[in-house]
């Protein structure tokens, strides 16, 4: 047995937001997987945070444009006619969301409902699998874990805008494929870290930020708790959830959370303390707060993950931490690109704990 089955192999695939954190290490395992990739992202002057897209020079179908525009969407599908679609593309930051609170709506929202309509009109897409967040519940900061049938809601722009998503995407399931069409899924994974994320505002790349200019980071909630996992946790379960689709498994045509073991919930200060032990030079702070709201403690249950896919996470948060700060160190003083090494490591991993996707 071969990774995934094979499910992907020859497959073409739209992978929306291809150019982002997730999206680029995403189409760097579908090359791997042998999957013809379609890469659809914003145009390149407003794809501010491509730089580990560019670095990895993927042998992709690079396309741009706006999710926000259903004409275009319409046109692509119906032009690259793919069999399955990964919908990454998303304003997926919580403070800039305050700033511009209508492109995360337009984009999460409208963007999304865009993308399945066209979905619905092109035949041959048989599977769908729409990326949401764990900021999707109604956050009553329970000291267990949400699971995919406890309350959707948002407090700022960014999670309600998600919880929409999954809103959008249920009506979709319900209203037009039921009994036919693409079978639909939503995955929810929680704090994602692994190299190659040059976003603003969030707590590792701010880190290295401060690194490189030689500065000391400004830590806002050091003590705010949170679900912490490599990125190739999580996207190892959308090709695990990809792969039951193809495959026709009705079951599967749901949410679905993807987030780490319990002991993988650690504080901000716990995290930055632990990165240090790989790479000294990371220096940080404690500052004050600036009042934007922003939940303090979160936790995702993956038990349905884990019975109905058989899904498990593979490296310990220690590890995760480990390949994470070696990424941006070999990077920062070599200029190196270790993620291929990396996601090859990963995948051997699995292999030796006998992961079902491996």
């Amino acid at each position: 047995m071969t990774a995934f089955a094979r499910s992907y192999q020859g497959r073409r695939v739209l992978l929306t937001g291809h150019t982002g954190f997730k999206g680029s290490w995403l189409a760097a395992w579908l090359v791997e997987l042998g999957a013809e990739v379609v890469g659809f992202s914003l145009p390149c002057e407003q794809d501010g945070n491509a730089e580990h897209w560019a670095a990895l020079r993927l042998p992709v179908t690079d396309l741009r444009g706006d999710i926000r525009d259903a004409s275009a969407l319409q046109r692509l599908l119906a032009e690259q006619q793919p069999e399955i679609v990964f919908h990454l593309a998303a304003q997926s930051l919580v403070r800039p969301s305050y700033r511009q609170p209508l492109d995360a709506w337009s984009s999460n929202v409208l963007g999304t409902a865009n993308l399945l309509e066209a979905c619905r009109v092109t035949p041959g897409v048989a599977a769908v699998v729409v990326v949401t967040t764990d900021k999707v519940y109604a956050n009553r900061e329970w000291p267990w874990g949400y699971r995919e049938c406890d309350e959707l809601a948002g407090h700022d722009p960014y999670s309600a805008s998600k919880a929409a998503t999954e809103l959008v995407c249920d009506s979709y399931r319900k209203s037009f494929w039921q009994q036919s069409g693409p079978l639909l899924a939503t995955a929810r994974a929680g704090n994602v870290i692994g190299g190659g994320d040059w976003a603003e505002d969030r707590l590792i790349p701010d880190l290295v930020r401060a690194v490189q200019t030689g500065q000391t980071l400004q830590i806002r909630s050091p003590s705010s708790t949170r679900p912490w996992q490599h990125v190739l946790e999580c996207l190892s379960g959308y090709l695990l959830l990809g792969q039951r689709l193809l495959e026709g498994d009705r079951s599967c045509a749901d949410a679905w959370n993807f987030g780490p073991a319990p002991e993988a919930n650690r504080s901000v200060a716990e995290i930055l303390q632990a990165l240090r032990e790989h790479w000294p030079a990371l220096s940080w702070q404690a500052a004050s707060d600036d009042g934007l709201h922003e939940a303090r403690l979160l936790y995702l249950d993956s038990a349905k993950a884990r019975s109905g896919l058989h899904w498990a996470p593979v490296w310990s948060l220690h590890t995760a931490l480990q390949m994470t700060a070696e990424w941006y160190r070999l990077s920062h003083e070599r200029g190196e690109v270790c993620t291929r090494e990396q996601l090859l490591h990963f995948i051997n991993a699995a292999r030796q704990v006998g992961c079902v996707w491996a």
